[in-house]
């Protein structure tokens, strides 16, 4: 309860005080709108006993590349804004913005919305605007299932973010997080713990398919999840590589 109403607080106060911030070059209105993002992994911390600990750093180059990482709850969406060296592009659905407060600041970084009913318009749109982002030296970043799946789970992964990869010429970067234990998908109740961020090495898109790139970017990030959360596979057995 306690840490529920402290989301709240803060979020009306932040969502107001954005609208001074709109003001400032992108790159400074965008680390105050995410100083949101550090209070509340914060307040996680000390008031929900959720910690994290990180691995692969030192695989992040200096340089555009896209994101793709596992889905498992809200905490990532709010921690990636804190842990990466970039500003990051998000790529969600257009309804967000409709939020109050929250998504008015959403609605002051440059995010990219889409209507997914609009298909392969949609695509184009993050092709476009994505290319736009990364050439100012931006990251996007994607869920290749789309949505958050429940621990020891898999989704489907979309080839969405392999398109936006090959259509730039930019590599991706795999992301293997176990947040659901700590902070579960709908669920008001979070649980202490310690959350792994794995991070994996660049992989190029040259010479791929969509489908190709994707596997690659699946085998590794459901293989890292059994390193990070044996115990949520334990009668899974090993990840079966998918066919490239």
């Amino acid at each position: 309860m306690l840490f529920a109403l402290l989301i709240l607080a803060i979020t009306i106060v932040w969502a107001v005080a954005c609208f001074v911030f709109i003001f400032l070059p992108y790159r400074q209105r965008y680390w105050m709108i995410t100083r949101w993002n550090v209070f509340i992994t914060l307040a996680a911390r000390y008031a929900c006993g959720i910690r994290w600990q990180v691995k692969g750093m030192e695989n992040l180059p200096d340089a555009p590349v896209i994101l793709l990482s596992k889905h498992q709850s809200a905490w990532e969406t709010i921690f990636y804004c804190w842990l990466m060296p970039r500003p990051l592009i998000f790529v969600f659905k257009k309804s967000l913005l409709y939020i109050p407060f929250f998504g008015w600041g959403l609605a002051m970084l440059r995010m990219i919305a889409i209507d997914r009913r609009k298909g392969r318009d949609a695509m184009a749109q993050v092709i476009r605007v994505g290319k736009q982002r990364l050439d100012d030296g931006q990251w996007v970043i994607m869920f290749p299932e789309g949505t958050r799946t429940p621990v020891g789970q898999q989704g489907q992964y979309k080839a969405g973010g392999a398109i936006l990869a090959i259509g730039t010429g930019t590599p991706v970067v795999p992301i293997a997080i176990n947040s659901g234990d700590c902070w579960p998908r709908n669920a008001f109740l979070k649980n202490p713990g310690i959350i792994t961020v794995s991070i994996g090495v660049p992989l190029a898109p040259d010479g791929l398919s969509p489908s190709e790139l994707m596997a690659k970017v699946e085998n590794w990030i459901e293989s890292e999840m059994r390193v990070i959360a044996p115990a949520a596979y334990q009668h899974d057995g090993p990840q079966m590589p998918k066919l490239l």
